[in-house]
């Protein structure tokens, strides 16, 4: 029994380290992002913030909310719906404008 149950926290903890490893982040096309539901797309913008900044440190959910808006700006007014979410304009998201 103590073994289900390890196995069972040990999956589910898991999970959301296989959505992380299998999640393209940045290379995400606008199809995809736009179909996600808000906690797949706020880790999909988390995981592309990560490797914008090449570092593992938590990003500031500030910054992921605001470049959530401006993916979701590009994405809604984008004609090309394979176009990767890492083209939005996040000026004034890292450095302001």
């Amino acid at each position: 029994m103590t073994t289900a149950l390890a196995a069972t926290a040990l999956l589910a903890t898991g999970c959301d380290q296989v959505e992380k490893a299998v999640n393209k982040g940045g290379d995400t096309p606008c199809s995809e992002y736009t179909a996600q539901n808000p906690d797949d797309r706020r880790t999909t913008v988390t995981k592309f913030l990560e490797q914008e900044r090449g570092d593992n440190a938590k990003t500031d959910p500030n910054t992921v909310d605001l470049s959530i808006a401006a993916i979701d700006l590009m994405c809604g007014a984008q004609a090309n719906p394979d176009a990767p979410i890492r083209e939005a304009d996040l000026t004034g998201v890292f450095v302001p404008k």
